[in-house]
């Protein structure tokens, strides 16, 4: 039942707000400046949780701020699946401001205010994403998180920046005005709103009478949203890995993918709806998408002698479990999937800040250059090797969870072939990501090497240890304890 509240408006305020108040205080205050991003988050983590009760009592808070037309408004409300979303984001945001904090200092990087800026308002067009209340207001956040994260790519003023995101914004904002756009406007003619529902709004006679016509406007979704990083649509990902680490991290778990998953899931359950998935093949060709880009994502991050880069094509095929586990449309299915996006966020971003820290600490980007670090950086190899565990889908961690259900939803559906590719995809996840923790653990380090003509002394950095700690911690909890996301995630598959 939809309920007048302001929590979720406030919710995506708050971190907008932070934003203006990072600006004004700049660079000759930052202690206080990164004191507001912090603080944004702590407050938008606690209006999250302010909701959960209600959410889990049946209620659905909301607001509405304007009428454009009939059927399209400007409107927030709270369920389950957002909540889920929101509230991990939220968390991660905490955790990812810290860690900015320790990376950003270590390393003396131009222009911090302007990043921490950008960073807060990634998390307003997120908690947005998460909040609509239907497409138009999703289109308009989904829209304003590619424009503020192209200074987070570019962040480094390089020639090689400046291309990578460049071509970040060229996909992204080509792929929403080309399919993304399109798709909303058919959508609207043939359903005449643009609001969610549960179980979708496409009258069911639309999808009968022409078949053929609505799956091209599913494929516009599904190809439009290119932050789901679904093959073809994406080369981007790969090539913001110039960004700053925690960027990346921010990227890969919190903000950009996740949104173009959570997107996509949002038209699957919220606009199509079972049957005309169903009736129309949608499910089929999404299955197929999602299972190419799981195989080919993996082979492609075996490939890669880069650390980022070996992480950028893993998420590529991390990402199409949740959207394989969304379109087998049954409850462990779905709740593998919805699951995977909080499981697979905290396993990520560990990986991509361990990365971080190696590179602050050592200025090493390479996997054949990490031989025997973990003598040098002990925290930071053991939350790398929890988080490649997880990953890969080992029990007791959170991957692991995700993993069991999308494994169970394969068979639901009669789809041996589908099980083959996840456990396909868990040998090739082991395949680039074990060897990189031998290596830290059981090879020889090489001679110290000069840098800037000096031996630089290897050091953990303690701002961005005490992040990677909890993250990789909150893997381990979240298979050791996965009842809050599955309770979640169980209202979607319901």
């Amino acid at each position: 039942m939809v309920t007048f509240s302001l929590l979720p408006l406030l919710a995506v305020l708050v971190p907008a707000v932070g934003a203006l108040l990072i600006a004004l205080t700049g660079e000759r205050r930052a202690n206080l400046r990164e004191f507001w991003s912090v603080a944004a988050g702590v407050v938008m983590a606690v209006l999250i949780a302010l909701m959960v009760p209600g959410v889990l009592a049946g209620d659905a808070p909301g607001i509405t701020l304007f009428r454009l037309l009939p059927g399209i408004e400007l409107a927030l409300r709270v369920d389950a699946f957002g909540l889920l979303f929101a509230a991990g984001a939220s968390v991660l945001w905490i955790v990812t401001s810290f860690y900015s904090i320790g990376y950003m200092r270590s390393l003396a990087e131009h222009a911090q205010t302007r990043y921490f800026a950008c960073f807060a308002l990634s998390l307003f067009a997120t908690v947005g994403v998460a909040f609509s209340a239907n497409l138009f207001t999703l289109f308009l956040f989904y829209e304003a998180l590619t424009l503020v994260t192209y200074p987070l790519v570019s962040h480094k003023e390089t020639p090689e920046a400046k291309a990578g995101a460049a071509k970040y914004a060229i996909y992204l904002l080509g792929a929403a005005k080309v399919f993304l756009l399109g798709a909303i406007i058919l959508t609207y003619n043939l359903a005449g709103t643009l609001d969610f529902k549960l179980g979708g709004i496409l009258p069911e006679a639309v999808a009968a009478e022409q078949p053929t016509f609505v799956l091209i406007v599913f494929g516009l979704f599904l190809f439009g949203f290119a932050k789901n990083a679904v093959m073809p649509m994406h080369s981007w990902l790969p090539a913001a890995m110039v960004a700053p680490t925690p960027v990346s991290a921010l990227l890969h778990a919190v903000a950009v993918v996740k949104t173009g998953v959570f997107s996509t899931l949002r038209v699957f359950f919220f606009i199509f709806g079972s049957g005309a998935m169903k009736g129309v093949g949608a499910d089929d060709f999404a299955l197929a998408a999602a299972a190419v880009t799981i195989v080919v994502g993996s082979l492609l991050a075996l490939g890669q002698g880069n650390l980022k880069a070996r992480l950028a094509f893993s998420t590529v095929s991390q990402l199409s479990y949740i959207i394989l586990g969304a379109a087998l449309l049954n409850s462990n299915g779905v709740l593998g999937g919805s699951a995977h996006i909080t499981n697979h966020a905290v396993s990520k971003i560990t990986l991509f800040l361990c990365a971080g820290s190696i590179y602050a600490s050592t200025r090493k980007t390479e996997i054949s250059q990490l031989s025997g670090l973990a003598r040098r950086m002990p925290w930071t190899m053991a939350a790398f090797a929890l988080a490649s565990l997880s990953v890969i889908g080992i029990p007791p961690t959170s991957g692991f969870v995700s993993k069991w259900y999308l494994a169970l939803g394969t068979l639901d559906s009669g789809r041996p072939v589908l099980l083959a590719v996840l456990l396909v995809s868990s040998l090739l996840n082991a395949a680039y990501l074990l060897p990189i923790v031998y290596k830290a653990y059981f090879e020889r380090e090489a001679p110290p090497a000069p840098a800037d003509g000096e031996v630089r002394e290897i050091r953990e950095v303690p701002w961005m240890i005490a992040p990677i700690t909890i993250c990789a911690a909150l893997s381990l909890l979240l298979g050791l304890f996965p009842g809050p996301v599955l309770e979640l995630a169980g209202r979607i598959a319901l």
